[in-house]
């Protein structure tokens, strides 16, 4: 078929499109993500359908990468996801794989080449499965993660007292005995390998909206950064911008997909962020002889054999038992309990493919929040519509459950009462139009007062939400250039209540002087950022390793996972809370006296010595000479866990990885623009200019101009 297009880079190498009609457009997508990332878009498919070991490396991390994704069942009913689409629809996504064979037909990347691969069609179902990744991965998954530490803990025999006091308001229908005989085993995969093949970590970040009566132009500003792992080259996201006659969409794609998740059109702007939903739960089964139990009756899993090829090495199969409750972690042909895990958003794609398509013609917030509700995937949707109207509004499958319950706690599954209940209704998830207050901020903190359904019961700290409202609420006639101040801001309103106890606590050494005087903020030449982080991580140490899990359990989790990278503010309510039973008898200042003088007998350096970031091609990882040219860095970099420009660094996997705004971008409804940067360029080609092209202006805060029509244009893709 022939396709009317245009596909050209702006003077800053991003992508324009200039269709007669939407379909082509994304044809024109589909081209140009082949065309930049294709070594990434490759990689994702193959991650996601669970073929490592049959392409590219047949090693025994490979295989358990496979099972991995084998286990999720991502593939099973996109048939019957596709039947569910209008003509329309299935058109788009036609016309997506068939850009991207084209380019495929021309060129496929190089590196596949050395490794004897070479791929198949690109296929509307390659489009859900890697929807359904980038939903899960790092984001529902860091839920899971955390319920299964919970469980970990009760074996482990944390006391209940001290378990209600780490998880308030969120352990209804505990059975401790019943926990206490779960057969966890070994996870086919540890979830930090996953990130040493090129997957994004995708957790934190920032949204905000300004209205007009607080701004400078009168017109309200839209600002976002998600914080990603960053130091990866290609970057996760992709700039395009679309034009269709007098309409256009500026913004962020993900390579794989054709949608335009953050971005703006003439009327309105939206920015995302992930709103931290439990929509993971686990259930106990009981299983004999093969069978679990239902009441008092006996029933058949099914069991789904997979065959995972290997490309020297012989073929594994695999096998999967499913019940109406997931897949189970574990042989039910030996005795005992086990947990069988769901996923709410495992089915889905359709609905959230087809409010993705809408966004081309929306005009106002209002018809926007009804649109972007119907998601199936979980985020935090700030708006804001050329009227002068600001809104926010979640999205996702949330789980109706029993009362009395959250989710968060395995129960019974012979009990047919546990079971979900269906889903709530999106209407009655949180949500607001027009505050009083004049903006809305999302920073992955609890955000349920804003809802007749309470679907979060493991949120993030509210440090960096509490910090943006703060200067929000202070400020008046915001500007663009003041936003873009706001992005970098690394004040840590976390470190402030923390110093409050532990200033006076202090001892007269060097060490003590220096954080004494501490600012709490996290530039690269602060020598208290670093001293606070030693305090903290010890303090960490001293509380939960003796009481929780083991001091080397809570050593490894805070220098080797993300677990404390999210979950953070739960541990932190202990910590600051003036009488704890985790603190074992002690008084809190006695806790806080003890760690200072424990972990601060250390040589004091700028946070920057250590805070460093190299940014490694996601498919050599690093292996290549540095000459090469495929790594760039290392990078000292600011920023902590709980500040606006969020900078953490955490080792996963034997690597470094990190957290990191890792696109931003601000629009203010004077203007038909967008401001921003990213952590990288356009391309995933090493040897393209657009490699790490704009690298230098993320790091520096240079943003760029991106518009409908720009004045300069580079030859076509």
């Amino acid at each position: 078929m022939e396709r009317d297009v245009k596909i050209y880079r702006d003077s800053n190498g991003v992508t324009h499109i200039d269709a007669k009609n939407r379909v082509d457009v994304y044809y024109a997508m589909g081209y140009a993500h082949a065309f930049d990332r294709g070594m990434q878009m490759l990689l994702m498919r193959i991650l996601g359908y669970g073929r490592l070991s049959e392409c590219l490396d047949d090693s025994d991390a490979s295989l358990a990468i496979d099972i991995f994704f084998r286990k999720m069942g991502w593939h099973k009913n996109i048939k019957a996801c596709m039947d569910r689409m209008s003509d329309f629809e299935k058109d788009v996504l036609t016309a997506y794989c068939d850009g991207v064979n084209e380019r495929f037909k021309v060129k496929i990347p190089w590196e596949y080449k050395l490794m004897g691969y070479s791929p198949e069609p690109w296929e509307p179902a390659d489009i859900f499965i890697i929807a359904r990744m980038v939903a899960y991965l790092t984001l529902s998954q860091s839920q899971d993660e955390m319920e299964r530490l919970f469980v970990e803990m009760v074996k482990n025999g944390v006391p209940e007292n001290l378990l209600h006091e780490l998880f308030p308001g969120i352990l209804g229908g505990m059975d401790i005995d019943l926990i206490k005989k779960v057969s966890t085993g070994e996870n086919p995969i540890v979830p930090s390998l996953l990130w040493k093949l090129g997957l994004p970590r995708m957790m934190a970040s920032n949204n905000w909206v300004i209205s007009g009566k607080k701004t400078a132009s009168g017109h309200p500003i839209l600002a976002n950064d998600p914080h990603l792992e960053i130091n990866r080259l290609p970057n996760v996201w992709y700039e395009v911008a679309a034009r269709v006659g007098d309409r256009f969409v500026l913004g962020a794609s993900m390579p794989g997909t054709p949608a335009f998740l953050i971005g703006r059109n003439p009327e309105v702007a939206w920015g995302v962020t992930y709103a931290f939903i439990d929509s993971v739960d686990s259930w106990i089964e009981e299983c004999r002889d093969g069978k679990y139990r239902v009441k008092d009756e006996w029933k058949e899993f099914e069991v789904r054999k997979e065959v995972i090829r290997r490309k020297k090495k012989p073929d594994v199969e695999v096998s999967f038992h499913e019940n109406r409750h997931g897949v189970l972690d574990g042989d039910p042909a030996k005795d005992g309990f086990y947990l069988a895990t769901k996923w709410s958003a495992g089915e889905s794609g359709v609905k959230t493919f087809r409010s993705l398509l809408k966004l081309w013609d929306v005009h106002t917030v209002k018809e926007t929040m009804d649109i972007l509700g119907q998601v199936e995937s979980f985020w935090n949707f700030v708006l804001a519509d050329a009227s002068g109207n600001i809104g926010f509004q979640m999205s996702g499958l949330v789980p109706k459950r029993r009362d009395g319950v959250s989710g968060f706690v395995p129960l019974p599954g012979w009990d047919e009462d546990n079971d979900w209940q269906g889903m709530e209704d999106y209407k009655n998830l949180p949500s607001e139009y027009n505050p009083e207050k004049g903006y809305f901020v999302t920073a992955n903190h609890d955000l349920n007062e804003y809802g007749k359904v309470n679907p979060i019961n493991m949120p993030m700290g509210i440090y960096r939400a509490e910090r943006i409202s703060s200067m929000l609420e202070k400020g008046k006639n915001f500007t663009v250039s003041d936003v873009f101040d706001m992005h970098f801001d690394v004040y840590s309103t976390q470190a402030e209540r923390f110093m409050k106890i532990l200033r006076p606590l202090l001892p007269g050494t060097k060490q003590g002087r220096i954080l004494r005087s501490w600012d709490s903020g996290y530039d690269i030449n602060s020598k208290g950022a670093f001293l606070f982080e030693e305090f903290y991580k010890g303090l960490y140490l001293d509380v939960f390793g003796a009481n929780g899990p083991g001091e080397g359990v809570i050593d490894f989790l805070s220098s080797e996972s993300g677990v404390f990278v999210d979950f953070y503010g739960n541990f932190d309510a202990i910590l600051l809370s003036e009488d704890s039973a985790w603190f074992a008898g002690r008084t809190r200042d006695e806790v806080f006296a003890a760690a200072a003088v424990k972990y601060l007998d250390i040589t004091p350096r700028p946070w920057g010595k250590d805070h460093r970031i190299l940014f490694k091609n996601i498919l050599f990882d690093g292996k290549l000479p540095r000459f090469f040219g495929f790594d760039k860095g290392p990078y000292s970099l600011p920023g902590g866990r709980a500040t606006i420009h969020q900078g953490q660094i955490y080792r996963s996997a034997n690597r470094n990885t990190s957290f990191f705004p890792s696109y931003r971008i601000v629009t203010d409804f004077s203007e038909s623009v967008i401001y921003t940067t990213i952590a990288g360029g356009p391309s995933d080609r090493r040897f393209s200019c657009w490699y790490s092209s704009d690298l230098k202006n993320w790091m520096t805060g240079n943003y760029k101009k991106v518009e409908a029509e720009p004045e300069a244009s580079l030859p076509e893709l």
